[in-house]
């Protein structure tokens, strides 16, 4: 059965098919006694005491599930896919951003609070993560330091660039996109984070935004990364048959600061950067309205929303908390598919 399986992989679009039903099936069949292991461990996740309060029911809830998704992941890309440096580098990227993500998870649980790193140990870690993962893409992987726009419009961030010789090797530095690099990873492995509130919610979107993200990394001839994307959509099939409402596990940061630096490391090996946040809208507008509540209180005294990040603004509102997963999902369906559109005017 595995034999005749794998014996169709001349077939491009059915490894990218394959990778998403073998990563759901493995994800899926791992996520029960993970669970039951959480349980037994008390490992359970802190619940904010300042958010909504129908939320405080959730506390205790195992959680730390994205240590299956990457497993799936992985077990995917590794039997469909053929590595690659660009490959090597995103899952790297994931995996390495999902063990901060870990650190976090265990810091919260090990003292019994919803916070766990402080937000300069984070991003301390985000920095080291991503300025590695840029030079590595631009020297090794032959990423062009550069942004373009739908329209052929495209920045060059390699001009302020320098040179260093390495064990013989030459190391080019583009500081600017370098910066660049730091801003989108960071970014959206903070924004993922912060749409993972609601069951169901950062799961689903990021799937839909995977999907997208793999037949990107297909029409640029990048199999290996549409494979990953793929896995990562499969991966998160798997999880939401536990993690739909009432979830039965959550991801933790281990699983969304994870998904949110591949998505930016799609994003950055492709070179689709900016359709990509639009793909990612979504995310991008749940960290924003964090921003934008947070500046507004501070300098007026006065709250925009009734509550952040925005998809408790609108459980605030009365709307059911599946009601809004549903909706954020057509959303997020919607953006991608213009990002995905305005993907091909790019120059």
């Amino acid at each position: 059965m595995i034999g005749s399986l794998l014996g169709s992989l001349d077939y491009p679009t059915y490894q990218v098919f394959l990778a998403v039903g073998v990563a759901a099936l493995v994800t899926g069949l791992a996520m029960p006694p993970f669970i039951r292991l959480m349980r037994h461990e008390g490992v359970g996740q802190q619940i904010r005491a300042d958010g909504p309060q129908r939320h405080l029911v959730k506390q205790g809830t195992p959680t730390m599930g994205g240590i299956i998704i990457l497993a799936g992941v992985l077990v995917s890309v590794a039997l469909v896919a053929e590595w690659t440096p660009a490959l090597v580098l995103a899952v790297a990227a994931m995996l390495v951003t999902g063990s901060l993500g870990l650190l976090d998870d265990i810091e919260s649980v090990a003292h019994g609070r919803s916070l766990g790193l402080t937000p300069s140990q984070k991003m301390a870690g985000l920095v080291l993560i991503s300025v590695v993962f840029c030079l590595v893409a631009v020297n090794v992987c032959g990423i062009d330091p550069s942004v373009r726009f739908p329209g052929g419009f495209a920045i060059d961030l390699g001009v302020l660039a320098s040179s260093f010789e390495v064990g013989g090797a030459t190391v080019s530095v583009p500081w600017l996109y370098v910066l660049f690099t730091f801003l989108l990873m960071a970014g959206l492995s903070n924004a993922v984070n912060l749409t993972d509130g609601l069951d169901g919610l950062a799961g689903g979107c990021t799937m839909v935004v995977m999907l997208f993200m793999a037949m990107v990394a297909f029409r640029c001839e990048e199999l290996p990364l549409a494979i990953f994307a793929g896995a990562i959509a499969g991966a998160c099939v798997g999880f939401l048959w536990h993690n739909c409402y009432p979830a039965s596990i959550f991801m933790g940061d281990t699983g969304s600061l994870a998904l949110g630096a591949a998505f930016a490391a799609l994003a950055i090996l492709t070179k689709t950067e900016v359709t990509s946040l639009i793909m990612g809208g979504l995310f991008v507008f749940e960290a924003l309205s964090v921003m934008i509540q947070v500046t507004s209180f501070k300098l007026t005294g006065r709250r925009v929303f009734l509550m952040t990040p925005i998809h408790h603004h609108f459980e605030q509102k009365g709307w059911a908390e599946t009601k809004v997963v549903i909706r954020f999902w057509i959303v997020t369906a919607a953006l991608a598919a213009l990002g995905f559109a305005l993907y091909f005017q790019l120059g």
